[in-house]
C-alpha cells in the first residue's frame, strides 16, 4: 500500500470516494458534508489531496481547503473504504495530509470540525485543541459547505456558533505546537501517551454526549 499526493491521474477514484464517503455517514448515522466528484478532482488538480492505494484498489482519501486567504486550513473528507478499516490506514493519511498541509500553508491554522471520535484522537495527537468555533475561520463558504450535512438545522439556529460537531484547531505559533515539530512526536507509545489519550476520549465522549442532548432534546420538542 502507498499514500500519495493525489494528482490528475487518481481522478478516476473520485465517484468512489464520494459513494464511500455517503455511505460511511449513513451507516454511522453522523453528519458528513457531502461532496461531489467535480470537486474531489478539483483538489487532486490543485494537489490538495492525499490518496491511499493498494495497486489499483482504493483504499483511503483526504483533502485540503484553504480559507481566508490562506490563514486557515482545513483538511477534509477523510475516508478509509470499509474492506480497509482497523488496520489503522486512517492515522497513516491524516498524518501524511496534515504535514502536506503544514508545507503548503507553513503560516496557516489547521483546524477540523467532527463529530468522529476517532478523528478527534488523530487530531489530539497531531497537536489539535479543541475550541470554539468564533476561533475558527470566519469564511461563510466554509460555512455554506455544511448544509449538506444533517446538523446544519443546528449549526443555523445557534447562529454557526456551535453544533454537534467539535472544533479543533492546530496554530503553528502556538507554544505547544513548536514544541512538536519533531515528528517522532507523532508516534508517541509511552504509557503516559496512551494514558493521556484516553483521558482525552473520555473528554470527547463527554462533550459529545451534551451536546446531543442539548440539541436533540430541542429537535423532539
Amino acid at each position: 500500500m502507498e499514500i500519495v499526493i493525489a494528482n490528475n491521474s487518481h481522478s478516476v477514484y473520485a465517484e468512489t470516494i464520494c459513494e464511500t464517503i455517503l455511505q460511511a455517514a449513513q451507516v454511522r448515522g453522523t453528519g458528513i458534508a457531502e461532496r461531489k466528484p467535480e470537486y474531489v478532482i478539483s483538489k487532486m488538480e490543485q494537489g490538495n489531496a492525499v490518496i491511499a492505494l493498494d495497486g489499483e484498489k482504493f483504499v483511503g482519501f483526504c483533502y485540503i481547503e484553504a480559507w481566508s486567504h490562506g490563514k486557515f486550513v482545513a483538511n477534509s473528507g477523510l475516508i478509509v473504504h470499509p474492506n480497509y478499516r482497523g488496520k489503522g490506514i486512517a492515522k497513516q493519511i491524516k498524518k501524511k495530509v496534515f504535514e502536506h498541509s503544514r508545507t503548503k500553508f507553513p503560516n496557516a491554522k489547521v483546524f477540523s470540525i467532527t463529530t468522529g471520535l476517532a478523528v478527534m484522537k488523530l487530531n489530539s495527537e497531531l497537536g489539535y485543541k479543541p475550541v470554539t468555533f468564533s476561533e475558527l475561520t470566519e469564511d461563510q463558504s466554509f460555512w455554506n459547505g455544511c448544509q449538506t450535512c444533517k446538523n446544519f438545522d443546528v449549526l443555523k439556529r445557534t447562529q454557526q456558533k456551535m453544533c454537534l460537531c467539535t472544533g479543533m484547531l492546530y496554530d503553528p505559533n502556538s507554544s505547544d505546537s513548536k514544541q512538536k515539530t519533531n515528528r517522532n512526536q507523532l508516534d508517541q507509545t509511552s504509557e503516559n501517551s496512551q494514558l493521556n489519550y484516553r483521558v482525552k476520549e473520555k473528554v470527547f465522549k463527554r462533550l459529545k454526549s451534551i451536546k446531543q442532548t442539548l440539541f436533540l432534546k430541542k429537535d423532539k420538542k
